[in-house]
């Protein structure tokens, strides 16, 4: 990823400097559970000791987001860490719309024109993103990319575009319109300027192949975070215990937080309008656009939280559920034949949870409390 060793030392700096001024989403440790020893550098990760048990933790900068990666257990080892390393990057460039070298991007430069062949991996989120655009209803759609483009929330876009170019970014979006041929291994966009945009499930896709990489090599105790968006608890901590996470509070700038929750084998995973937004006119516009209109969405909720077994499930529905809005969402959620757990933050700071994971959060901030 780095062009020489020195700048990769560098920039591994900055970056850990940078988790700890942003504090994404706040990984807070049982204190006094665990005993860690003895950390040092070794190509790359630094390898502790903790409650006995070795681990290695290293952070990465890619997909546009800090990644942060931790496994316990005798047997990992640096190669580990490569690996997991090669896997982002090879996901971070076939599924993105931006580079020049990647699958999507050949896919919507022939938008129109003729299908493209991509690789399992590519054809496979693909897929997995029509599943999840059929079943909300393309409130999640994943060729959202020309109404991305045109607000440019989070990359310098500050104000709201004109009707008409909203207008004609959503004649474009519709995943209706993506034609997949599976024995081709080929992926076609009917109309000319559409775009797709992975951006709704990539993290959670790469997640869920990192876990199952660990867990195919023995490895099943480790915390994989990607941004703070999506995170996956494998297994439980070294010493039995589970994991201890701290939850974001969506008024106050990253790294503080409303409360905590305990999760082993389990997927966080969130969407917000505190991540990247703009004010116009006392109006904040984020980067959740609904389909249906062309504009952010302005349905009275801060945030939704997911929890799931699956991350890639957790990340698409963080973001169609929270179109839905509350009522329909949390119908939405209970209706589901796999178990969903959920909380929504409304713009009265009040706590809508799944009856199942009421009982797990525990609230630490009294701005916050539970709706009756």
């Amino acid at each position: 990823m780095f062009k020489n060793k020195k700048s990769t030392l560098i920039l591994a700096a900055l970056v850990i400097i940078i988790v700890a001024a942003v504090g994404i989403w706040l990984l807070v440790g049982n204190k006094g559970e665990d005993t860690k020893t003895t950390t040092e550098t070794y190509g790359g990760a630094a390898v502790s000791e903790d409650g006995g048990t070795k681990s290695m933790e290293q952070t990465f900068y890619i997909y546009d987001t800090i990644v942060n990666i931790k496994v316990f257990g005798d047997t990992v080892e640096q190669k580990n860490m490569d690996d997991i390393q090669a896997m982002l990057e090879r996901m971070d460039t076939e599924f993105s719309r931006t580079k020049e070298d990647g699958e999507l991007y050949a896919v919507n430069k022939a938008a129109g024109k003729e299908a493209v062949a991509v690789s399992d991996e590519t054809l496979d989120i693909v897929k997995q993103s029509l599943k999840y655009a059929e079943e909300m209803n393309g409130l999640y759609d994943p060729t959202v990319g020309p109404l991305v483009d045109l607000w440019a929330i989070g990359e310098g876009g500050d104000h709201v575009p004109a009707q008409a170019d909203i207008d004609k970014a959503r004649a474009l979006t519709n995943y209706k319109d993506v034609i997949v041929d599976d024995a081709a291994k080929t992926v076609k966009l009917a109309k000319e300027g559409m775009v797709l945009d992975m951006g709704g499930i990539g993290k959670g896709y790469a997640a869920d192949r990192i876990a199952d990489y660990l867990k195919a090599q023995g490895l099943d105790s480790a915390m994989i975070n990607l941004g703070g968006s999506s995170i996956i608890a494998l297994g439980n901590k070294p010493n039995g215990s589970p994991w201890n996470i701290g939850l974001q509070d969506p008024d106050q700038s990253r790294g503080t937080q409303l409360g905590t929750i305990k999760i082993s084998n389990e997927v966080i995973d969130a969407s917000g309008v505190y991540e990247r937004f703009f004010m116009q006119d006392g109006v904040r516009y984020h980067h959740i656009l609904d389909p249906r209109t062309g504009f952010p969405s302005q349905n009275g909720l801060k945030s939704i939280t997911i929890m799931s077994p699956n991350a890639t499930d957790a990340d698409a529905l963080s973001t169609g559920v929270f179109l839905m809005g509350l009522e329909d969402g949390m119908k939405y959620l209970e209706s589901l034949p796999e178990k969903v757990d959920a909380f929504f933050i409304t713009d009265d700071n009040k706590i809508y949870a799944t009856s199942a994971l009421k009982e797990r959060l525990k609230l630490t901030d009294p701005t916050y409390s539970f709706a009756e």
